[in-house]
């Protein structure tokens, strides 16, 4: 049993000694633990410091490509490497590497293949009334798409399998943490989430740059989710809302035509037809998308199969 910690850095010089430093040399359970750091193209040292504090791998990129590209990036890197179980954790030192050894014991118990740490967020000192209602309702609205129970769905500290890993694509290029949840909800892969303790703040948040901002990131990847997600539910209920409206005008205008009072009420007619149309086309766009949706998920599931195959064929040459 192999398992590979991964960093995602960009320009980490300053706390990825002290992370890599936190963390341990051996777990129960496992024999062998390695640790693999992902330069999304740092210009400073950050690649020198992970290898002058033991790091077993690097994998770098020629610019910086975002969190979730060098996260997936990671996850083939630990693959390629022989990795059983993948362990994510960030650079800033923000969670207890000591945690590491509950977060994998689902897996090496064989009741979940991701297990997300859950951090005592309303008990951090350092997260804001605000943030930390975007944070329940983030978690909520994962829970939703995914039909999962997670807590803290951004949590970043998380183990995954080698198998999981292969089936977790991530079209989000701001984070990766809600997206891969929602997709284990989809294709049935066991997850859970395990209380993870938290260390001080090293430095600011690069995610949350400022509120505003983390506001609208965290709505725009919301709507995100349940348009790429649950597209038949989400187009359908944006359709009903003109479709009733010009419902309701339609039959007002029934009411007073029949009452005779109709006359000079034929504007409500034409913007009752047009209202309803609107609904109407919407809710056609929300069959096609799930169209879109469920042949999206038959190309992943068909790309995972053909990896397998490889893979095993490969086995056998060997």
């Amino acid at each position: 049993m192999k398992v590979i910690i991964q960093i995602p850095c960009f320009n980490e010089e300053e706390t990825l000694g002290i992370t890599v430093d936190a963390l341990p040399r051996s777990l129960p359970g496992v024999d062998e633990v390695e640790y693999l750091v992902i330069d999304d193209g740092s210009s400073d040292s950050t690649v020198e410091v992970a290898r002058a504090h033991g790091v077993h791998h690097v994998v770098s990129s020629d610019y910086n490509q975002g969190l979730a590209a060098a996260f997936l990036r990671g996850l083939g890197g630990c693959i390629e490497r022989g990795a059983d179980i993948i362990v994510n954790t960030d650079a800033d030192n923000q969670y207890c590497a000591d945690d590491i050894e509950k977060l994998i014991a689902p897996i090496l118990a064989g009741q979940a293949e991701i297990v997300i740490g859950a951090r005592p967020i309303q008990d951090h000192p350092h997260f804001s009334g605000l943030k930390k209602c975007l944070q329940r309702l983030g978690s909520y609205m994962v829970r939703v798409a995914s039909n999962t129970d997670i807590p803290d769905a951004p949590s970043g500290f998380r183990a995954i399998t080698r198998e999981a890993a292969r089936q977790l694509n991530v079209f989000n290029k701001y984070t990766y943490t809600l997206e891969t949840i929602i997709q284990a909800g989809h294709k049935g892969i066991p997850i859970t989430s395990v209380p993870i303790r938290v260390n001080d703040d090293l430095r600011p948040s690069r995610l949350v740059k400022s509120i505003p901002s983390y506001i609208y990131r965290s709505v725009v990847v919301i709507i995100r989710i349940f348009v790429v997600y649950r597209p038949f539910r989400f187009f359908s209920l944006l359709a009903c809302i003109p479709f009733f409206a010009g419902t309701f005008l339609g039959l007002r205008f029934i009411y007073y035509y029949a009452t005779g009072q109709g006359g000079g009420m034929v504007q409500s007619l034409i913007l009752a037809s047009m209202l309803m149309s609107m609904g109407f086309i919407t809710f056609v766009v929300a069959l096609l998308a799930d169209l879109i949706a469920v042949n999206r998920q038959l190309s992943e599931k068909l790309a995972w199969k053909l990896e397998k195959l490889e893979e095993s064929n490969a086995s056998r040459e060997s």
